[in-house]
């Protein structure tokens, strides 16, 4: 018997948001969500999935069409409105991509890419305050931090500062941060002729928060390692895993 991972609780709150994303209340609904999540704590393929949670081909089936449809995404948007955005920490980090996961049939970017580490997938990821996740972006392994910041930024609520490592030390970033009324804590790379005198270096090491939730979520196999071919897929997956660590907020 598979080990569930959806409390009474948990289902209380989570189960009202899945039918205001117009989705029926069957039976077997719980049971399907239970089938989702055990994959993506254990990372098998989708048709080794214990017959207890249904069949595997229909789980896939409602989960390749909720991730079309963005459900999983507005199920994680719902349960992180409560956020403490006072600061905002980002970061990347870099997921290996299983053969498995290359060769799909899509004309979109798939968001797998070649860097050090062979294929990879890079999470560029937002936390609030308290370390738990306000937003995400899904790119190749080969694109920057940098280069990805833009379009994580825009997607932050208000706060009093953004909070990033040196890879972030750009003259762009800092205008952006700043045009949205936040102080960008981002300490500047060794050859700035303006130095660090200004940088807050007691929020700067709190900076850890982000790299804590990146750590939890990798506790869940399918995300430490992908397995899903198409980009909107692995991204409904993160979405997932950062709505079920919000469930018991």
């Amino acid at each position: 018997m598979p080990r569930f991972m959806l409390t009474d609780e948990h289902w209380s709150k989570l189960k009202p948001i899945f039918l205001q994303q117009a989705i029926y209340n069957k039976p077997h609904l719980r049971l399907m969500i239970e089938g989702m999540l055990y994959r993506m704590r254990v990372g098998c393929p989708w048709r080794d999935l214990p017959a207890v949670f249904g069949s595997w081909n229909t789980i896939y089936k409602r989960y390749n069409a909720w991730s079309a449809s963005g459900v999983f995404s507005n199920i994680f948007r719902a349960l992180s409105k409560e956020t403490d955005t006072e600061w905002e920490f980002i970061d990347g980090s870099y997921i290996k991509a299983h053969q498995h996961s290359a060769g799909a049939a899509h004309q979109d970017e798939q968001g797998i890419g070649l860097s050090r580490g062979g294929k990879t997938t890079k999470i560029h990821l937002a936390v609030d305050a308290y370390g738990l996740p306000i937003a995400f972006e899904i790119t190749g392994g080969e694109v920057h931090d940098s280069q990805a910041a833009s379009a994580l930024i825009d997607q932050l609520p208000e706060s009093e500062a953004i909070i990033a490592d040196k890879g972030y030390d750009s003259q762009a970033i800092r205008e952006q941060i700043e045009a949205k009324h936040a102080i960008p804590v981002i300490p500047r790379k060794k050859n700035s002729k303006v130095g660090n005198q200004n940088l807050d270096r007691a929020l700067y090491k709190l900076r850890h928060l982000v790299e804590n939730m990146f750590a939890r979520l990798k506790h869940f196999r399918a995300i430490a390692t992908r397995y899903d071919k198409l980009k909107r897929n692995f991204a409904s997956l993160v979405a997932l895993a950062c709505a079920f660590i919000w469930l018991p907020m």
